[in-house]
């Protein structure tokens, strides 16, 4: 989200060129399905408050990046306000209130990374709710999962809404649409100071959403907000001067976009709203309560008992040209080595070392950075430095795609390099960022590297095993699909599902050590007529938090769930399994 606090002071679309920059900065962030929005600062009667444009094509963001530049240029020709606004705001001027100048002052941008749904504009953000009140339309976009959309929507249904979708981006937009036309504020009601409209609205509609969710929005009268849920799952960031506010997925995005240095950039605090009124006016407002104190607009962020950010963003999701995550998947490749050796269990001379390409490369860097501190200490006291200052982004991901489509992507993907590792006499690392299903590995990556006659074959992953699902932005929410489940069902035995049945899950997967755990994935996952011997290596969940300290949230490694929500999945998954229900969880 990108708005403009005044009106630019030079020609040109501002505002549209770094929305798209940002776009193109968080494109790993999703890539089947892409929208923007443009709203305009007091608009004139007689023509659409905003802008809007979404595709769900095979080019998806490219689509609406044409579109951006085509509304600039005045040659858009879709549902909304013209590419004249966004030139010279001089100009502007509204007929009905001429004192007002009319420019386009909000720009809302959204990328789909589809854990569920359809695919098809539809499901494509922003969501919008229209109403002949501005106070009351509402544009929306967000990265999100709640655990509860179901009983939202049927209770939003039961109050006399017909709800059109069952997409919780549209139930969540509704939702607070709803609240902003409600004559009972969160505020008022507790007798104290009233907040903007927009903040009592997001307080009452989301007070009783389970999940993650980072959401940007704006009405059609100006207002502009962005709020995280109170854990802090879902991440978040803001850079605000004079004349803008930013908020974005990822802080480097950001840097790019409008070249300024990683402190300049603030983590969006959670459990409170950012709000940007129409005359520019930026504050938080704590959506748990009004009784205390208005923040003021140079907010320090305090120490939050609850926060769970979520540790798959430091692994895997967010890229690596942030200072900080660069560091940490650094420090979880170096965490690995003592496991991989042992692993290996050859003389270094016999040992290569590889990676698997794109997101495993900085833990990688690690791992050679910490071999060489323990084994070449007295030869090279200055040890090499490692680093990509370059970034190659990666647009497919595998796991998101559904079994047949991942088949196929396989061959796009993955290549091997003949002549490096020597036939029969060395044994072959390779490092990846995590293994969930394993179906990549078992289908694709070790086939291929068998055929490089390794004597043995070590992976090792820098997260710890999946062993429970998620259900706040991963979506991996089916026990039966994970391959550390699938090990401990077969560690248990015959009578594994009564077990199942009496036994919590945390208390099975506690009678049995990380290396039979990991021995029984390694034979999961060796494909058959393979000739290598396979073993597999896992991080371990306190070395993650050691690498990774202000990213607690590891629910998907140990069962500890941050809303009573993930709970809920957790039983219904293991039902489901037990059924033999391959639904959804929730």
């Amino acid at each position: 989200m990108v708005v403009l606090r005044k009106p630019p002071s030079a020609t040109g679309d501002f505002g549209g060129t770094k929305l798209s920059l940002l776009l193109e900065k968080q494109h790993n962030r999703g890539q089947d399905g892409a929208g923007a929005a443009v709203l305009a600062a007091n608009p004139a009667p007689g023509a659409p408050p905003y802008w809007i444009a979404k595709s769900a094509s095979a080019t998806p963001l490219a689509d609406v990046l044409g579109m951006l530049t085509k509304r600039s240029r005045g040659e858009a020709g879709l549902t909304g306000l013209s590419g004249g606004l966004s030139q010279d705001p001089k100009n502007h001027v509204n007929p009905v209130n001429p004192v007002k100048k009319s420019f386009a002052r909000i720009f809302l941008g959204h990328l789909r990374y589809a854990t569920f749904g359809k695919n098809d504009t539809a499901f494509c953000h922003p969501f919008v709710h229209e109403s002949r009140d501005l106070a009351h339309t509402l544009l929306l976009a967000g990265n999100f999962n709640l655990t509860n959309a179901r009983a939202l929507f049927d209770n939003y249904a039961r109050h006399g809404a017909f709800p059109t979708s069952t997409a919780d981006g549209y139930l969540i937009c509704e939702l607070i649409a709803q609240e902003l036309g409600g004559p009972t504020s969160v505020s008022a009601a507790a007798g104290t100071e009233p907040g903007p409209p927009v903040a009592d609205a997001l307080a009452n509609a989301l007070k009783n959403a389970d999940g993650a969710w980072t959401l940007c929005g704006a009405t059609g009268d100006g207002w502009a907000f962005a709020t995280r849920d109170a854990c802090g799952i879902r991440p978040g960031w803001y850079y605000a001067d004079d004349a803008v506010v930013v908020v974005a997925s990822e802080r480097p995005a950001i840097q790019a976009a409008f070249d300024v240095p990683p402190e300049a950039v603030r983590e969006l605090p959670p459990g409170q709203a950012l709000i940007v009124s129409p005359e520019g006016e930026v504050e938080f407002h704590p959506l748990s309560a009004f009784n205390s104190q208005r923040s003021a607009f140079n907010f320090q962020l305090s120490t939050f008992n609850s926060q769970r950010p979520c540790s798959f963003e430091r692994i895997y999701f967010s890229r690596a040209n942030d200072a900080d995550i660069h560091r940490e998947r650094k420090a979880l490749g170096a965490a690995l080595l003592p496991r991989i050796l042992k692993a290996a269990d050859a003389p270094l001379e016999d040992i290569f070392f590889s990676y698997i390409p794109n997101s495993a490369r900085i833990a990688f860097h690690g791992l050679l950075e910490e071999l060489f501190r323990t084994v070449m200490s007295d030869v090279a006291p200055t040890l090499p430095r490692f680093g990509e200052v370059i970034v190659k982004d990666a647009k497919f991901r595998t796991f998101i795609a559904d079994a047949a489509a991942r088949r196929e992507f396989y061959k796009h993907i993955y290549d091997v390099t003949y002549g490096l590792v020597r036939a029969g006499r060395d044994t072959l690392v390779v490092l990846d960022d995590s293994i969930v299903r394993g179906s990549t590995m078992k289908n694709a990556i070790l086939p291929m590297l068998d055929r490089l006659g390794p004597k043995r074959i070590v992976i090792a992953s820098s997260a710890p095993p999946i062993r429970y699902p998620d259900c706040y932005g991963i979506d991996m929410s089916t026990l039966g699909e994970l391959v550390a489940f699938k090990a401990l069902v077969n560690l248990l035995g015959p009578d594994a599902e009564q077990q199942l049945k009496r036994i919590p899950l945390r208390d099975l997967y506690a009678r049995f050590t990380d290396e039979a755990h990991d021995a029984e994935i390694a034979r999961l996952l060796t494909p058959p007529g393979m000739k290598a011997e396979v073993k597999v290596v896992y991080q371990t969940v306190d070395a993650l938090h050691r690498a990774c300290p202000g990213a607690s949230g590891d629910w998907y490694f140990t069962g500890d769930y941050p809303t009573p929500g993930g709970a809920r999945v957790l039983r219904t998954a293991l039902k489901n399994y037990l059924e033999k229900n391959n639904e959804r969880s929730y």
